[in-house]
């Protein structure tokens, strides 16, 4: 296949593969501690202080370089930027398991950290916006499906094979991975992931709000709704099974209850697909940004019961699942194609230096406050997320 025949990749399988570097992107970098924070304590002795603050400090680069990453993405294109992430990724990784040490091991995870930006779904969102133009939302919508299964995919992945062979080689496979799967699917599907401007297919994407106060303000009240969304989950997700601990819940029943979060989270956006065409973008953030503030409030209303945590795991991993369409759909509503990889940039800035710190935070907080009082002060942070979305509907609606 020519670099000319590249450009006319079929969308559905730009999807397709798109999906599968995802699912590796994710499931080797973002959900990798999942599974292996606990082999790598006991195979090495470093405190957890260590193992975690890595990685919070790789999320911290991301944020840092965000709004930098997203212009270089309008400029030279997705599949630059997307196929230099999966370089990233493979050093990050092969630093970490070829020659562990404390220092590779901090060293590599800034790497991923930058590897984050350049391959996971903020890159991804910018090429298929460039390839797509309006078809985007849909794109965006199928491709989280994909993204959704990671943790599903690489959790046990991770825990079987690092049993299996260790693991420092478990993350030489991974490096392996990016360099052998996703390197060449980024090179193979986006050859139409045009830079310095929209293509053809892209200009049929208008922004909502022109250049001015309006648009400045709709973009702060976005990325506050994100960023505040994004402290509740951070924090939650880092200690869900501690966290149903304190509320009183046994490890099996905790495990169960988590479980929950990645189905769900699925579910919910194959319901965006199905029915998505019925509401605007702004509908669906209000909708999704509402579903978390409500999972905590139900749960604390029917007094932390097993059944309302079975109803909170659902409404938890339906609200993740939304948010992340909405996070790639409202922008490209508001204001438009032209670039769109740098508004992405400028939203998940504060968002990523806020999950940097929420596991810590959350963390402090848990050792002053009972579990209950915990969960609630997260309440109130997604509830005024909430409200920070329903003021950029009607500020929308006004203009």
């Amino acid at each position: 296949m020519g670099p000319t025949a590249l450009k006319h990749v079929p969308l559905w399988l730009v999807i397709c593969g798109l999906g599968v570097t995802q699912i590796i992107g994710w499931g080797t970098t973002y959900y990798m501690l999942g599974a292996l924070s606990g082999d790598i304590a006991r195979a090495t002795g470093w405190p957890e202080a260590l193992i975690f603050g890595a990685f919070s400090a790789s999320l911290l680069l991301s944020g840092l370089i965000s709004r930098w990453t997203g212009r270089i993405t309008d400029r030279f294109g997705g599949r630059r930027v997307m196929m230099t992430g999966s370089v990233f990724a493979a050093a990050g990784l092969a630093m970490m398991g070829g020659f562990p040490s404390t220092v590779t091991y901090a060293m590599g995870w800034l790497l991923l950290g930058v590897a984050m930006r350049f391959a996971t779904y903020d890159a991804a969102f910018a090429s298929l916006t460039q390839i797509a133009g309006s078809g985007a939302r849909r794109a965006i919508s199928y491709l989280t499906l994909f993204g959704g299964l990671a943790s599903t995919v690489f959790w046990p992945v991770s825990h079987y094979l690092s049993l299996s062979v260790g693991w420092a080689e478990t993350l030489l496979v991974y490096a392996a991975l990016h360099l052998i799967v996703c390197l060449p699917i980024h090179w193979a599907v986006l050859g139409g992931a045009l830079g310095d401007g929209p293509n053809e297919a892209s200009t049929t994407v208008a922004p909502s709000l022109a250049p001015g106060p309006a648009r400045r303000r709709a973009m702060i009240l976005f990325a506050t709704a994100v960023a505040l969304n994004g402290l509740v989950f951070s924090a939650i997700s880092a200690h869900v099974l501690p966290l149903f601990a304190g509320l009183g819940f046994p490890g099996d029943e905790a495990v169960l209850m988590a479980a929950l979060i990645g189905p769900s989270q699925v579910a919910s956006r194959l319901g965006e697909i199905m029915m998505g065409r019925r509401f605007t973008a702004i509908q669906l953030g209000l909708f999704a940004f509402g579903l978390l503030p409500a999972a905590i409030g139900i749960f604390a209303l029917l007094g932390f019961s097993w059944s309302a945590a079975i109803l909170f795991g659902i409404l938890y991993g339906a609200s993740n699942g939304l948010v992340t369409i909405a996070k790639g759909a409202v922008p490209l509503m508001l204001f438009g194609t032209k670039g769109y990889g740098e508004v992405l940039g400028v939203i998940a800035t504060p968002n990523l230096i806020l999950n940097a710190a929420a596991p810590l935070l959350f963390t402090l907080l848990l050792d002053v406050a009972p579990a209950q009082m915990a969960l609630l002060a997260m309440g109130i942070t997604a509830l005024l997320s909430f409200m920070t979305m329903v003021l950029l509907a009607r500020s929308h609606d006004r203009s």
